[in-house]
């Protein structure tokens, strides 16, 4: 296969990847061919994927959720890290309410959140 055209080869090229891992394991040589025949695969299904399957960017509420689940926050908590009232986390988390500028700069600073994430 030199280059993965449609869904069906894409499917057929994922479950020879599959086999191949559990073949192929630690040896990690390119005197295995099976290990050859997986890199191979792995960079034609990366083509594909990179020219036919969007990833859309996560919204900042689904982000916001993500790093409190990461860090055990809470509602409260996060109020308390942002400085603001339970109830406006509360509105952000629904999206009811835009953050400001202040609160941007403390979600991409005390959360981590990429800047790209919170302008979207």
């Amino acid at each position: 296969m030199v280059v993965i055209n449609t869904i069906s080869q894409y499917q057929e090229a994922l479950n020879k990847i599959d086999v191949l891992m559990s073949k192929v394991g630690d040896n990690l040589s390119y005197d295995n061919p099976e290990f050859v025949m997986l890199d191979s695969l792995s960079n034609l299904v990366a083509d594909y994927e990179d020219k036919n399957i969007k990833i859309e960017t996560p919204s900042l509420t689904d982000v916001i959720k993500l790093r409190m689940f990461e860090m055990g926050l809470k509602q409260t908590d996060l109020a308390d890290t942002l400085q603001v009232p339970k109830a406006r986390v509360s509105e952000y988390l629904r999206g009811k309410r835009d953050i400001t500028l202040e609160v941007a700069r403390k979600l991409h600073h005390e959360l981590k959140i990429d800047g790209d994430i919170i302008l979207q």
